[in-house]
Formats: structure tokens, sequence, C-alpha cells
């Protein structure tokens, strides 16, 4: 956690100082309910909301000092300040100037699916043999990431940062902003394609990546649009993927009831969590702990360890011992086909998925959805339940393939879902986070 001299924090941001040099601020806040005593208060100016009025009740509240943004009103008189053009701008630079006095190797984290997944996985692998920092939850923009930084041990060895964004330009100026020492692209799905256009422009974006980045990109070498950039852009890139032509190559998986097996290369690895897509994420792990020096013996046996967060292929015991699987955190088109694989390659008498919207596709919304329908030919899945008005696409065109019924309220689908519940039964859930699917899971364990 960030410790300095409140004169430390006016030079990093050239803001002017009003009050006592040698105030000592540990760490920083931006929410005046939740104030940790010392802490720096860090006020911005909203739509609806103004911070600054904000700041002395948090400095009453136990923060040491508060930045405050030179054309905000009424600034207070007799507290410990440092006044600064712009209080986020203000928060970015203290954050990049902790990064460099603490010093850690940076690795940077994108893609539309599997960003949390993939940095859990890093981090268990590189736990047990350095002192690893990760984002927390979804700190992963321009104000949550430098925050993230700020929570850096002065004896952090590497810091583990997730990047998002909604829009061009947001991971280029993540990435110049930490410099990363390696990065990953996990897969380019469709998220935000009413702010992109199409998957390539999604791929451009996640791409940015590369702008500040100093050394080896991982990224998903199945994905063509990935390749092209990669093509024409000079830098040091590590394709890995189930083709072979990939430069980390997994094959051979097997799926057991809470776990999948896979090989990269001729190395053998296992981890306790379900999913192809896993694999791929897992092996974005595998790549960083093998440049950093860790042998194929200990990344195995770190990866043992592997908890995800919550709500990603979460398993849960539901009703009448039950298998519920809740990866309802977040969907594009991409992640709900992977959820068709991970489930139809599963050893169980009856599977069954519940699908719901997916938000956010812009006006091909209809054609993704049906999509996902199609791609339910051939496999093996039992039963298909959908809610949602999107996911009607789903599952119109789902029915030719598998046994079909669809739902105007989750309190029908729940219902529905109640029979089924037995020890021969697993049933995935999987829609965006707007959804909350998990409140039909909640009723069912």
């Amino acid at each position: 956690m960030i410790k300095r001299k409140l004169q430390w924090i006016a030079e990093q941001t050239n803001g002017t100082l009003k009050g006592n040099h040698d105030v000592m601020i540990d760490g920083v806040s931006i929410d005046s309910r939740h104030i940790n005593e010392d802490v720096l208060f860090i006020p911005f100016k909203g739509e609806h909301v103004d911070g600054h009025q904000y700041v002395a009740q948090a400095i009453e509240s136990g923060a040491a000092a508060a930045l405050w943004q030179s054309d905000a009103p009424n600034m207070p008189e007799g507290l410990p300040l440092v006044v600064v053009d712009d209080t986020l701008s203000a928060l970015q630079a203290i954050g990049k100037a902790y990064l460099e006095e603490v010093n850690p190797k940076v690795i940077a984290i994108t893609g539309s699916n599997g960003k949390t997944s993939t940095k859990d996985m890093v981090e268990v692998v590189l736990a047990p043999n350095f002192k690893v920092k990760k984002t927390q939850g979804n700190y992963n923009n321009e104000i949550g990431l430098p925050i993230t930084l700020c929570q850096l041990d002065e004896d952090t060895e590497i810091s583990i940062l997730e990047m998002g964004m909604s829009g061009f330009g947001e991971i280029a100026f993540l990435s110049n902003l930490v410099q990363p020492d390696i990065a990953a692209i996990t897969n380019i799905g469709e998220s935000h394609m009413r702010d992109l256009g199409s998957r390539a422009g999604i791929a451009q974006a996640k791409f940015e990546i590369t702008e500040g980045l100093k050394g080896p990109l991982f990224y998903d070498g199945d994905e063509p649009l990935l390749n092209e950039l990669v093509d024409k852009t000079n830098g040091d890139f590590k394709s890995i993927g189930f083709n072979q032509d990939n430069d980390f190559y997994i094959h051979d998986l097997q799926a057991s009831e809470r776990s999948i097996a896979f090989k990269v290369g001729a190395a053998q690895f296992s981890i306790p969590t379900l999913g192809a897509h896993n694999a791929r994420n897992a092996t974005i792990a595998i790549a960083i702990g093998r440049l950093l020096g860790l042998s194929d013996a200990v990344i195995n046996n770190n990866l043992g360890h592997l908890h995800l967060t919550n709500m990603r292929m979460e398993q849960i015991i539901g009703q009448n011992k039950s298998r519920l699987i809740n990866d309802a955190y977040n969907a594009s088109p991409t992640s709900m086909r992977a959820s068709i694989d991970t489930l139809s390659i599963m050893d169980v008498p009856t599977k069954i998925i519940v699908f719901s919207d997916v938000l956010e596709l812009g006006p091909d919304s209809k054609m993704y959805h049906e999509a996902v329908g199609g791609y339910f030919e051939n496999k093996s899945i039992d039963h298909l339940f959908t809610v949602g008005t999107e996911a009607k696409y789903i599952h119109d065109k789902a029915q030719d393939f598998t046994n079909a019924m669809h739902f105007e309220t989750k309190e029908a689908l729940e219902e529905a879902l109640i029979p089924y519940l037995n020890p021969e039964t697993v049933i995935l859930f999987k829609a965006s986070r707007g959804m909350a699917l998990e409140t039909i899971i909640n009723h069912l364990i």
C-alpha cells in the first residue's frame, strides 16, 4: 500500500500543497463513505455528484488529506490539500510514479472473455515463488487500474493487471501508463460490439495493449483477426491455441467431473475447473510461468490450487444432489459457444443449459443470438432453457437440435427446472451480467 508524504504527492501531480508538508498518507480512496485511517481522498466532479463536497467529511472520518481540482468552487480553508488541474490525471500520475518506485515486473491481461480467470491462473502459478499482487475485482479501467497500483506493497515482485475497455484508445492509455513487461490477449469476442462496430474493431482495441509493451505478447493464435494484426506489427509475439501451428499447442483434452487435463506440447497439465477455453487461459499462465523460470512440474502443481473468482464455471451442489454450474458473471456469443462445448463433452446422463440475453451486441444482436442457437447442432445437450427477449432467438434456432423451451419470466423457468434436480443432472447457467441468472441459482441450491 502506498505510504508517502503529502509533499511527494504534490511533486508527482505538479500540485500546490495546502497544509503540512510532512502529513503522511497511507493508501488512497475515492469513496467518502468508506474511509480508512490516513488515506488520501480523491474527489471527482461527476455528472450528477461532485465529490469535492465530501472532502471535509472524508477528512473528519480519518483521511489524512485530499486532492482538490483547481476549478472546483468553495475550497475549504485549513485542511491538508493538494490542488491539481485534474483529480483523475493526478490519481493516474500518483499510480504511475508509485509503480516506478516499487518497480515490479508488470503482467497485463486483456481480452473479451476470460480476463479475470486468466489473471487468477497467472497468480496461482506465480504466487508460491514470487511476491504477487493482482487487480482486485474489476478495477481494470482508467480509475480502477491506478488505484490498484497504489495498493502494491513496497516489496511486490510481480503486478498482474487486468485491462478492460469500452472504446478505442482506452487500453492504449493503460498500456502506456504501466509499460507492461509481459502481456496477454485471451480472445476476441463480441462484447462492446455496439461501441466498436465489428469484431475487427474489438481486436484492434484489444491489440492496443502492445503500445506500451516492453516484452512478449501471448495471444489466442486460433483467432484470425489477431494473427492479421500480429503479421502487421513488429514485436515478440507468441501464439496459444488448439491448432498445431501455434507456439503453444494445446491438445489431448480430457474432461472429468471437476477438472480438465491437457497437454501443451509434450507436457501434461491439469486444472480443477471445466472448459476447453480454460485450458487456453491456463496455457497463458503456463507460458508466463515458463518465461519466469518455473518448471512444468512446479507450474502443474501450482495450478492444482486454482480457485476461480465466483461465477466463473463455479460448481455448486443443487437440490437433490444435482450439480449447477454458475458461469453467469458475463457472456458473449463466443463464451456461450464455449459453454456448449464444455457441457457437451461431460460424461453425465442429463445435460441442461440455461441461457439468457447477451447485451450490447448492437444492431446485429438477433444474428449473433441465432448463431448461438445453431451451434447446438451435433452437440450432446439434452435440454436448452432460455429466458429473455434476445434469448428467444437462441431458442428458435436451437429447437431443431435439442429439446428447447423458452420462458417469459425467470420464475417460470425456475419452476420448470425443479423436476430435473437430481444426482444425474448438470445444469449450466450463462448470460450477460445484467440478466442476473444467479437469482435462479440461489433458489435451486
